[in-house]
């Protein structure tokens, strides 16, 4: 297993933990985050970038499947809005992998893994081409106006799904 923690940052030389900022967490312990490779394609956009995305996993419906992914190669779906595409253009993202020894689950669906200590990555690699790294990683882009609905539809699915930055969203429509 490869973890990872994705930035706009260059040079990120240690990850000291952090309260987190979710409610629904313990307000008193730090962590580092991190991302499992399979679930990295959801990070490989600008850091507020809203998205949607969503992965087949072993209990993903045939249903599921022929409804809500364009052919029966793909199974990772990374959704964004329009105005995003020119952004996301052109941003470098960092990857910044670990030591996997000091991380945790944290929630499988979404591929989060955390350490309560102090990290310093063992590799960065750059991303220039955000579009072509997704397409190399057989994930596909969708580009549309609205995240609400498809966010709203892709919970109700086997998949695991992932709503990121979803606050910089544009707003429903009425």
């Amino acid at each position: 297993m490869r973890l990872f923690h994705v930035s706009e940052e260059c040079d990120i030389s240690i990850f000291k933990p952090r309260i987190p900022t979710r409610k629904d967490m313990n307000q008193e312990k730090g962590l580092v985050w991190a991302i499992n490779e399979k679930c990295l394609p959801n990070f490989l956009t600008p850091r507020n970038c809203p998205r949607v995305t969503y992965h087949c996993n072993e209990t993903t419906t045939e249903e599921d499947k022929r409804h809500f992914l364009s052919s029966s190669s793909a199974s990772h779906v990374v959704a964004i809005e329009h105005k995003w595409f020119e952004i996301m253009r052109g941003t470098k993202l960092y990857l910044y992998e670990f030591d996997t020894s000091d991380f945790y689950l944290n929630d499988r669906s979404a591929g989060y893994y955390v350490s309560e200590k102090c990290q310093i990555p063992v590799n960065t690699i750059i991303i220039n081409d955000l579009f072509g790294e997704l397409m190399r990683r057989k994930v596909e882009v969708r580009l549309i106006d609205n995240l609400w609905d498809l966010c709203e539809k892709i919970q109700k699915t086997s998949f695991d799904w992932s709503m990121c930055r979803m606050g910089f969203a544009e707003q429903k429509h009425g």
